[in-house]
């Protein structure tokens, strides 16, 4: 063998292996939901002023972080409470309660749950020592966990605000009566399991107000001239006035 094909085939395979030739667009730019792309004041998106939901955090992890540590939780004692015990937050709280934390703590808190009958500790939340706790150590409680607790990050703010009033009811110390229980059969869905998320961004997603912009000088559309009826092409220029007035 030459000296030169030796070289093509050893070059060969490196060539080959070096480019991904059918990637089917596998490998491409993507943005979450409400993904940060610099940081945690720059939206990814600029969405219109108010549009969207912003319902953000009570404390972000840059202010408390998400250590299960005694004096992390006791920072967090001090949160006031945002949702008032309305019938609406009591009972997602009790479906919250049902899903994460009656397995341990039993349907009324007191520490009787089914996993107590395979080796693990009755928590008893309906102690006086617990009623003493803030709703904001509490939450903190249900955010970091610690000791035998997990963290429960998976149940979010809004609706953590809901379990910390259902428990409140099932210590008796909110004047609130609450029915117990799991709400349905194992396996029923709708709304007995959470639904989608209701968490926003922070702050609103900025909105730039046009100025002297061209398009919004656009002559009026003529009677009749609906968006149903226009050609396709018109229908994109108008989109493409709409988008160029909010970037």
């Amino acid at each position: 063998m030459s000296a030169r094909i030796r070289t093509i085939a050893l070059v060969c395979p490196f060539l080959l292996t070096a480019c991904e030739w059918f990637t089917d667009f596998k490998r491409q730019p993507s943005i979450w939901t409400w993904e940060q792309v610099k940081d945690s004041t720059t939206p990814s998106r600029g969405n219109p002023q108010m549009s969207v939901p912003t319902s953000g955090t009570a404390v972000a992890g840059y202010q408390v972080s998400y250590g299960a540590f005694p004096a992390t939780i006791d920072s967090m004692a001090g949160l006031r409470n945002p949702t008032a015990a309305s019938d609406s937050s009591l009972a997602n709280g009790r479906k919250y309660f049902q899903i994460n934390c009656a397995v341990c703590h039993g349907d009324r808190a007191m520490g009787d749950g089914p996993a107590t009958g395979y080796g693990m500790p009755g928590i008893n939340l309906t102690t006086d020592m617990t009623k003493g706790r803030t709703d904001g150590y509490i939450f903190g409680m249900i955010r970091n966990g610690r000791g035998l607790m997990p963290p429960y990050n998976r149940i979010e703010e809004l609706d953590r605000w809901d379990v910390v009033n259902y428990l409140r009811a099932l210590q008796g110390v909110n004047g609130k009566t609450v029915p117990v229980g799991p709400l349905a059969a194992p396996g029923v869905t709708g709304d007995k399991v959470p639904g989608p998320s209701r968490l926003g961004p922070n702050q609103p997603a900025p909105f730039f107000k046009p100025h002297n912009n061209a398009a919004t000088s656009a002559p009026a559309p003529a009677p009749g001239d609906t968006a149903a009826t226009r050609p396709d092409s018109a229908r994109s220029r108008m989109d493409s006035t709409r988008a160029s007035t909010i970037r």
